[in-house]
Parts: structure tokens; C-alpha cells; sequence
């Protein structure tokens, strides 16, 4: 994954100031969440490009080895030892060309934000604990940490600690909210500022997500 991924890309107004990284689940795409900008935009925001990446096809090993769009394989059910860790490091390194690609184009680290749906989530959050650049913040959406031990040991001196947004359903019946609240847990250990949120839903997102969503990137853009 070292070529730049094919992207969906959403600008809300002439010349974007801040950009928005949003990575699909399993089996998805970057049109999965491209509806839910105008859902998400406030009147006073700043120009925002929304960049939805699309996520390589691959065989998935728990689905019979059916191909897919996905950031990681999953080889096992067992959360500690559910995701393939050289899948997980090559899509923080493609995330990281499309973050570098973003700088490229004038938006400055400060003014990129990492957004992620389930496996996307696990790329972000993976991401920041490996990253000493100053990102404006991660939003983590029904979603956890692969390995968090080993990541949380891994965490590069001098990293990131960028504030977080976490929602989980409290129904979800593929990562079950303790998983997350876990996550969330150590996440808060390690520094980073973390808002829970917690919903009576599935493995979904719904509009009282997005409603504090919009509250959590209102402080993001006032602190500039």
C-alpha cells in the first residue's frame, strides 16, 4: 500500500482551511460516509474537506477468505489476537501518505482531523500511537484498539496525544462495548483528552452521534 489510495473527496466551501480523513469499515468503501457531511456540517464551520479513502480489496480469513475492501485481515475472533498486525502497520502507512498528501496541499497537521468507522477506527487509533505529528484530533466510531497492550507498550516517546471523540453502541454485537470502554480506558491512561459517548444502537451511527459529534468539532475549530 505505499501508492496513494483512491479517495472520495467532499469540499464544503472554496479553498478547505481543515481536513477531515474518514476511514470505512469492513466491507465498505469511501462512499459509505460521504452521505453524512451535510448531516454533520454547522453554518459557521470553516471550509472542510471531507477525504473518504477507499480501503485496498482482500481476502478476509473469518469470512472464508471472501475478498473485500478492508484496512486489515481478521484471523481470529478473539479481540487480542483479532487483527493481522502487518495489515494494521501497512494501512497506518498508507494513512500516513494520505495525511502527508493533505500537508502537501497547504492544510497543516494542526488542521487534520482522523475520523474511523469500526476497522477504520482501529487504523486511526493504531496511528496515534505510532505518530509524533500534531494532528487536531481522532474520532474513533464503534471501534477499539487491536493488541492494545503491545500498542500502548509501543507508543513512540514523544507522541501525539490529540484529543478523542469515542461512540460505541451499547447493543453492538460485533465489538461489544466492553472492548471499547477498554480501549477508551487505556487511551485516557496514556494522556490522550477522551469524550465517551455511548448509544442504545447496534454496530451503526446514529443522529444523536452525529449531534455531539458536531458539539466535539465545534471546540476542534474554535481552538483553531
Amino acid at each position: 500500500m505505499s501508492h496513494l489510495l483512491e479517495t472520495v473527496v467532499n469540499e464544503t466551501a472554496a479553498d478547505p482551511q481543515w481536513t477531515v480523513l474518514w476511514l470505512h469499515g469492513l466491507g465498505a468503501d469511501g462512499h459509505d460516509f460521504a452521505p453524512i457531511v451535510p448531516e454533520l456540517l454547522r453554518p459557521h464551520w470553516p471550509a472542510i474537506r471531507f477525504v473518504f479513502p477507499h480501503a485496498p480489496v482482500q481476502p478476509i480469513t473469518i469470512n472464508n477468505g471472501v475478498p473485500m475492501r478492508a484496512w486489515y485481515d481478521i484471523v481470529s475472533m478473539d479481540f487480542r489476537s483479532r487483527a493481522d498486525a502487518a495489515g494494521v502497520d501497512a494501512s497506518v502507512q498508507a494513512l500516513d501518505a494520505l495525511v502527508e498528501a493533505e500537508i502537501a496541499r497547504g492544510t497543516p497537521a494542526e488542521r487534520i482531523l482522523l475520523a474511523g468507522f469500526s476497522q477504520g477506527g482501529a487504523i486511526i487509533l493504531s496511528a496515534a500511537l505510532r505518530w509524533t505529528r500534531p494532528i487536531a484530533g481522532l474520532i474513533a466510531l464503534s471501534t477499539y484498539l487491536p493488541d492494545l497492550e503491545a500498542a500502548a507498550d509501543a507508543r513512540v516517546p514523544n507522541g501525539i496525544r490529540p484529543p478523542v471523540f469515542m461512540a460505541h453502541g451499547a447493543q453492538d454485537p460485533v465489538i461489544p462495548q466492553a472492548i471499547a470502554v477498554h480501549t477508551a480506558g487505556v487511551l485516557k491512561t496514556l494522556g490522550f483528552p477522551l469524550q465517551w459517548q455511548s448509544y442504545p444502537m447496534a454496530h451503526q451511527v446514529c443522529a444523536e452521534e452525529l449531534q455531539a459529534l458536531g458539539d466535539w468539532l465545534d471546540e476542534r475549530f474554535a481552538a483553531g
